[in-house]
């Protein structure tokens, strides 16, 4: 299982929802934890590593209290409030982060990995982990939502960061 560097076309692809649960997708969600945790991420959507399905897996917790990882299947964000810029980064973006408004605090209706429903609601890292994975699953990547300006410094500075993530990738 390998981290798609952007702008591969899967990355911009809306994800299909999930519509059985097996042992196939158990076995997925598994991979996917791993990968996150390999990779030293917050969170990972299906689409980051090639599976157009609205999965994401996410651990936003302090690494001191151990691992404590979160799926969602078919995550729909059902409520938004205020407004809140952090520096955001992404593992199918490498070495490169720039600052993101989005809101604050987010609530989202979500499936987990047994296909119970469950709501979260979220401020702070959070907050902005869920946007950013739903995103992904929306095939949105967090350079698109970057001003003009600021899109086109990340088109040029990428156009030479891109080959190096690229050759890391092969190896």
């Amino acid at each position: 299982m390998k981290i798609l560097i952007y702008p591969h076309e899967i990355l911009s692809t809306k994800a299909e929802p999930v519509r059985e649960i097996n042992g196939q997708l158990q076995s997925f969600i598994d991979k996917m934890i791993a990968k996150m945790y390999k990779a030293e991420g917050v969170g990972l959507a299906a689409n980051q590593v090639g599976a157009p399905i609205q999965v994401m897996v996410m651990d936003v917790t302090p690494s001191e209290e151990g691992p404590h990882p979160v799926v969602l299947l078919n995550p729909v964000i059902t409520e938004t409030e205020g407004t809140a810029t952090h520096e955001e980064g992404c593992l199918s973006v490498p070495n490169y982060s720039a600052k993101i408004t989005r809101p604050a605090r987010v609530e989202v209706k979500a499936y987990d990995r047994h296909g119970r429903e469950i709501r979260l609601e979220g401020e702070g890292l959070l907050s902005r982990c869920l946007q950013h994975e739903i995103d992904h699953l929306q095939g949105i990547c967090f350079v698109d939502r970057l001003s003009p300006l600021k899109k086109s410094l990340f088109r040029k500075k990428w156009a030479k960061i891109r080959p190096l993530e690229e050759e890391e990738v092969k190896k």
